[in-house]
């Protein structure tokens, strides 16, 4: 279909140049014995055909650079195309104005030229300032009023959407925690997450195929078993190569919410003013306190990193080292807390034998 309208419009294109430039082209080389060719339907049907024979080599090209135009537009997120559409059309509004004022010189090539050169700088210019200004333009709608005299009403905060990253998704546990209702709002999966799934799902390690399918069943179960909106995300950053920096990027001209229990994609967040739910943070903060000086029965199962230590977990994953413990590995006892750790990372606890205590 797309071959069949760029064939038409080359047609017309043919048909509209024959009948203005070929009767100047007869006048131009004295070709009296032709000159029935100046008479413009004849005209039109031959400059059609001259680009009709043109189409067998220009259509192919032609089609795949509007493909390829089609594509880029398509994967641009919404809010470059509108702030650069504005930009675009006040950049292209500020040359018309200054051709206008130019058209009182009376100078026949600087007429010519300048409107050309006016339209090209400053639609450049236009659309490059309002792509780069984006934030600030959303930021001039994000909200409406109401007239004066009633109170304020916002638009729909788009903060309600929460975008979540591909090792939340791996995890698994966003799913309970959506099927709980504490994640409220609009659940948003990136495109280029999806795609960052779809690539480990097809790996060739073992671990990391299992991981990525595993990703895509939490995500078929949160789409279809909850009752929580889910959209994708279609648009994409070509310039932009890492999907954390393309999280981010998202978050920034969305005011979305990044979920996440990656540390270090937790901190570039924070650094960067974006807003972030850790899972670990949330999994930490429901975890049983524990204080310095409680008791606990743990099994010690393996050695510590420091010299004479021993490790052991609580039945939530939490990690204990226990000092002087390695003499105590494969078997129960009684531990005293001295102290706990606890960051975005997890949390782990330090104590001691309840032994050793009795006999110092």
């Amino acid at each position: 279909m797309l071959r069949r309208i760029i064939q038409a419009c080359f047609l017309i294109i043919g048909g509209t140049l024959g009948i203005f430039l070929i009767p100047d082209l007869i006048w131009l080389i004295e070709l009296e014995n032709i000159s029935f060719l100046a008479n413009p339907y004849v005209s039109a049907i031959l400059g059609a055909l001259i680009f009709y024979f043109i189409t067998f080599w220009a259509v192919d090209y032609v089609t795949n650079f509007i493909k390829w135009l089609e594509e880029s537009l398509i994967k641009a997120p919404l809010a470059d195309l509108l702030s650069g559409g504005v930009g675009l059309f006040f950049g292209l509004l500020v040359a018309f104005l200054i051709g206008f004022a130019f058209n009182a010189i009376q100078v026949p090539v600087f007429n010519t030229v300048a409107p050309i050169l006016l339209t090209l700088v400053f639609g450049y210019l236009g659309f490059q300032v309002g792509f780069k200004k984006r934030d600030e333009l959303l930021g001039l709608f994000s909200s409406r009023k109401k007239k004066s005299g009633e109170e304020d009403v916002e638009a729909k905060p788009v903060s309600t959407w929460k975008i979540l990253d591909t090792s939340v998704i791996i995890d698994g546990r966003i799913a309970d925690i959506c099927q709980t209702g504490f994640l409220e709002g609009t659940i948003i999966i990136p495109q280029f997450v999806l795609e960052e799934l779809q690539h480990i799902a097809d790996s060739s390690d073992v671990l990391k195929r299992n991981r990525g399918r595993r990703g895509l069943d939490i995500l078929n179960r949160i789409q279809k078993e909850l009752a929580i909106q889910v959209d994708i995300y279609e648009g994409d950053f070509e310039d932009i190569h890492e999907v954390d920096s393309k999280l981010v990027k998202l978050a920034k001209l969305t005011n979305g919410v990044v979920v996440t229990n990656d540390f270090n994609l937790n901190k570039v967040c924070e650094l960067q003013g974006v807003a972030v739910l850790n899972i670990n943070d949330l999994a930490n903060a429901v975890k049983p306190v524990v204080l310095p000086g409680e008791e606990l029965n743990i099994q010690v199962i393996k050695d510590g990193k420091e010299h004479n230590q021993g490790i052991a977990y609580l039945d939530d994953g939490t990690m204990i080292v226990v000092e002087e413990g390695r003499n105590y590995i494969g078997k129960r006892i009684e531990v005293l807390v001295t102290s706990v750790l606890q960051t975005s990372a997890g949390r782990m606890i330090f104590a001691k034998p309840k032994l050793l205590e009795k006999a110092l």
